[in-house]
């Protein structure tokens, strides 16, 4: 919210200047944002009295102005201003003067006439954007006045970011509440009272959604002056405000609602038929709203009803067929309280964000609408005039929010907040913050005040206590706790050695939303059902991710359309996975590689990353775990993955991961250029890794027995391994895939492999019987198993 310091002295004025109170508020929880001055600097402009024009004898578009500013003699002032006119004060920047831009008015001669001063637009000034004409000044604007003093300049714009709970400091009077208990300073109040009806006129109210709408209030103003034009002062206030000045009716409703946090909405009473209806929407039922969209309306929406069509979608936005218009001559003045429940997330549902929808979510005092109206019709009609009826009424009290007592325990207060209160200092913090106290054994019944609705539960109590003491005042003292060690396995896969492996290997890691698009995920991982959000920040941001792809497919997506052809990723985080017990969290580790396989340089010419780069990658995070045995890559298929080169990633025959590339179709919808190699693997499994432990290295050498053999095309080199590593048992040290041939020569669907055996013994030179042994072993073996032989 942003408001006028000026403002808010009027409220409450406490010692103190200007970045004290702002610090003041940030630490009682209402951060502030920015201090801004009201105006730019200028200085030398007084208000003026335009006393005669003429036409420019050589410029048809100047005037030439005699312009009284309370001095010895009227100035002469050039003016090419179209809405300039004989009576109208205006503010005159004077020979001297300097204007925001650090721009110096000089005496200047126009087309051979000349000009002492500068008759001053709102934009000159720095008091607007843009501006039409020169800015046009009351009646009883003091001539010779100097203008910043006059309109109060020398202030300062107040921004705060309120969190969500404080929906009562949403206004002026609630921000002077706040500065006025943290200052032990009174409040002054403006006069609000009532407003006599001078005619019977009225419009019957009927509440046909009670628990959504219990209190509704209408007025009826006729005869107002719709050519009245909103004073200085009020335009002024908005502006600090940060809301534009429209007319007299909007902008009194724009007032009371930064006033006093009570949103209100004024209908032309002509455009109104019969009884106003408090209900919920018929379906199918269409409005178009003051900003001229149309949406229609779903039975979940409270609206306004007249006895034909609905007027305004309730607490959010008005009608256009019922707003004031220029014609408007007699005004229906509404003020509501709507429950929170009933208006959250209406407004975003509809594309829709407004001052009124920001505060009626929020909660806004359900004892404040009368006293609203009432003011809203005094401000009114001393603006614009007219003849106001009496207030109708109606209101379902059984529906209206109960504010709740609540135990404070005083023992309770020092344990949270770590620093012990006087009895009396508790009692004072929250009388002065507007709750009702009742002394109880051992602390206090406490019954908050309407406007807090954060003030649920005992904790939340202590937490005023707290900042309203003041955080700062807290002493610091050193946590004390005992310290128990946790054992961690030595043969445990460390994660974060993981993460560090895909950095060395050129990785960047990436944090991404747990919170995906539902279509993407569809498409991803077609098998399971997400868990769906129930109040999501987006659309595309609507279910909770089973997989670690759609946030690496949604950053690389990102990062080509910004130039980056290679892109090497990686995330390590959970899955939420749905299962008839509960939602399964599952922490996991995935990659992403695209382009080119090392970046661009003059040692090797580019090529592109493919399958086996990419497999390489994870046996180097799966050899981390001491145990690369236990591994196998299974050809598979998985649907987010091009059917020819995927694979399922097993331990010890358990399925824990997926590899392969990117499905042509997914990558063409996701616009990706080039082929993408994914990786997930689950981190759960991995923990059970093989502890580190010495080996003496052997004093004898070492044999190397080349052998090729053929095995159908099916067969990996995996099975193969495995099966000679069981059979050569430990004089195997390794195997080695040196070439992998099928054409001529070798029969169909049959291939060729062709490997290194490495044979070491640790006690003796080996013999060749037993070399012979060893190799006849490993070939008897995957003859059996494999249905292997020598290729000749």
């Amino acid at each position: 919210m942003r408001f006028s310091e000026a403002w808010l002295r009027e409220w409450v004025n406490p010692p103190v200047d200007t970045q004290t109170l702002a610090d003041q508020l940030s630490m009682a929880g209402l951060e502030v944002d920015a201090v801004e001055p009201a105006a730019a600097a200028f200085s030398g402009v007084v208000v003026g009295l335009v006393q005669a024009l003429e036409q420019h004898p050589d410029a048809q578009k100047l005037r030439v102005c005699t312009v009284d500013v309370g001095g010895d003699a009227p100035l002469q002032i050039i003016c090419g201003a179209a809405n300039v006119a004989v009576g109208m004060r205006v503010p005159v920047a004077t020979i001297g003067a300097r204007l925001p831009g650090d721009f110096k008015i000089k005496k200047a001669k126009l087309r051979g006439v000349q000009s002492f001063g500068m008759i001053c637009s709102a934009s000159e000034l720095g008091l607007a954007e843009s501006s039409e004409g020169i800015l046009p000044l009351p009646e009883d604007a003091p001539i010779g006045t100097d203008f910043r003093a006059w309109l109060g300049l020398d202030d300062h714009c107040i921004e705060v970011d309120l969190t969500p709970d404080r929906g009562d400091c949403l206004s002026i009077a609630g921000l002077a509440r706040e500065v006025g208990v943290i200052n032990r300073t009174a409040l002054t109040r403006p006069d609000f009272a009532p407003v006599a009806p001078v005619c019977d006129d009225r419009v019957e109210v009927r509440l046909l959604a009670e628990e959504a709408c219990p209190r509704y209030l209408c007025r009826v103003v006729r005869g107002i002056d719709t050519s009245a034009a909103t004073p200085m002062w009020m335009q002024e206030r908005l502006r600090r405000s940060g809301v534009r000045a429209i007319s007299p009716v909007v902008d009194v409703t724009n007032y009371v609602l930064l006033e006093l946090g009570q949103p209100l909405h004024g209908f032309d009473l002509a455009r109104v038929e019969g009884e106003i209806q408090v209900r919920m929407a018929a379906p199918g039922e269409r409005l178009v709203l003051l900003d001229d969209s149309e949406i229609e309306l779903r039975a979940d929406t409270l609206v306004i009803a007249d006895a034909s069509r609905p007027l305004a979608v309730a607490g959010i936005m008005g009608g256009a067929g019922s707003g004031v218009g220029a014609e408007t001559r007699d005004v229906l003045l509404e003020s509501a309280f709507f429950s929170p429940l009933a208006v959250s997330g209406k407004a975003r549902s509809y594309g829709l964000h407004t001052d009124s929808s920001h505060r009626f979510e929020r909660g806004v005092d359900p004892e404040l609408q009368r006293q609203a109206i009432e003011r809203a019709t005094a401000l009114l009609l001393a603006i614009a005039g007219g003849t106001p009826g009496p207030v109708v009424e109606a209101v379902a009290e059984s529906a209206l929010p109960q504010r709740a007592a609540l135990t404070l325990r005083e023992a309770r207060v020092g344990q949270v907040l770590g620093v012990e209160l006087e009895r009396e200092t508790i009692v004072d913090i929250l009388e002065r913050l507007g709750m009702t106290l009742e002394t109880v054994e051992g602390g206090w019944r406490v019954t908050p005040p309407s406007a807090r609705f954060d003030l649920l539960h005992e904790v939340d109590l202590i937490a005023d206590i707290g900042r309203i003491y003041g955080y700062d005042n807290i002493p610091v003292r050193q946590a004390t706790t005992s310290s128990a060690m946790r054992p961690v396995p030595e043969g445990a896969f460390e994660a974060d050695r993981a993460r560090l492996a895909l950095v060395d290997r050129g990785y960047h890691e990436v944090i991404t939303y747990s919170f995906v698009a539902p279509e993407l995920q569809a498409r991803i991982d077609p098998e399971r059902e997400p868990l769906k959000l129930a109040n999501p920040i987006s659309s595309e941001l609507s279910c909770m991710r089973t997989s670690l792809w759609p946030g690496l497919l949604q950053c690389a997506r990102h990062n080509q359309a910004r130039q980056q052809a290679r892109v090497r990723i990686f995330e390590s985080g959970l899955r939420f996975i749905p299962e008839s017990e509960g939602l399964a969290q599952r922490e996991a580790i995935g990659g992403l590689s695209l382009g080119a396989v090392a970046p661009e340089q003059w040692g090797q010419g580019e090529r592109a990353a493919d399958f086996f780069d990419l497999k390489a990658d994870v046996e180097a995070l799966l050899a981390l775990t001491g145990a690369p045995e236990r591994f196998a890559f299974v050809a598979a298929v998985h649907p987010a993955l091009h059917p020819g080169q995927s694979a399922r990633i097993d331990c010890d025959g358990a399925p824990i991961g997926w590899i392969g590339m990117l499905h042509p179709a997914l990558a063409a919808e996701l616009d990706l250029d080039g082929n993408a190699f994914l990786f997930e693997l689950e981190l759960a499994p991995l923990d059970l890794g093989v502890a580190p432990r010495f080996s003496p290295i052997s004093r004898f050498p070492s044999i190397r027995r080349d052998l090729a053999i053929v095995v159908d095309a099916e067969v990996d080199f995996a099975a193969v391994a495995a099966c000679a590593r069981a059979a050569g048992s430990e004089l195997l040290r390794d195997l080695v895939l040196f070439d992998v041939y099928a054409g001529d020569n070798i029969e169909k669907g049959r291939k060729s492999l062709a490997l290194g055996l490495i044979l070491q013994a640790s006690s003796q030179t080996l013999t060749e019987e037993v070399i012979d042994d060893a190799v006849g072993r490993i070939l008897a073996r995957l003859t059996s198993e494999l249905d292997a032989r020598l290729r000749d």
